[in-house]
């Protein structure tokens, strides 16, 4: 595994702090525009429209939320396992909001909660690996400490994200970015479960792997 840019515990919580809120703000943000939308205008087609809109930015919302706490969140002590069955529920809502679709294949099982945080960090690469939608391919194999896990990337156009690439070949450059951090806190999760990270091309195809 390449070495990375040393960040500070405090540059470390800000950017990741900073990752959350980008995705959280956009559903927040329409949520509280449905909401001035009903107090300002009392016809039926735009109440039924805004509605509409409460509900979509409140679902999409609560999805990344949910996300989030378990991809980045302390998700219990530190020898805690989570179950990969949680993680495929809160991938299934967190892509309802998304252009790619997912499959997923595995034995459920309990596993150590660093490898399921870095199985979803890595599905968040995945996306950048197919920003015009496509396919996630999920892919468990063993079970408990043993998990490995693969994610085929298939869409217009797929090619591994250039920050990702940059890290794993220890080549990035310049101050770390809060979009940047997202790759970076997978890389460090990696190394803390004793996993180690792959980007190949395959064919049309992206291949993320950690064993």
């Amino acid at each position: 595994m390449p070495d990375l840019p040393t960040l500070s515990a405090l540059d470390l919580a800000a950017l990741l702090a900073s990752r959350v809120c980008h995705d959280i703000i956009s559903p927040v943000g329409a949520l509280a525009n449905g909401l001035e939308v009903l107090e300002e205008d009392q016809g039926e087609e735009m109440r039924q429209f805004a509605m509409e809109l409460i509900a979509k930015s409140a679902k999409s919302a609560t999805a990344k939320l949910k996300f989030s706490r378990l991809a980045f969140g302390a998700s219990g002590s530190a020898g805690a396992s989570i179950d990969t069955g949680e993680a495929e529920e809160v991938v299934g809502l967190y892509m309802e909001g998304e252009k790619a679709d997912y499959t997923w294949q595995g034995t459920r099982s309990l596993v150590p909660k660093n490898r399921v945080k870095l199985l979803l960090n890595l599905v968040l690469t995945s996306l950048g690996a197919i920003p015009r939608g496509g396919t996630v391919a999920v892919t468990i194999n063993g079970e408990g400490e043993e998990t490995t896990f693969s994610l085929r990337c298939s869409g217009p156009k797929a090619r591994v994200p250039g920050e990702f690439l940059d890290m794993l070949n220890g080549t990035l450059e310049g101050d770390m970015s809060a979009h940047a951090i997202q790759p970076y806190y997978a890389i460090l999760l990696a190394k803390e479960a004793g996993l180690n990270l792959s980007a190949t091309v395959d064919g049309e195809d992206v291949v993320l792997a950690a064993q």
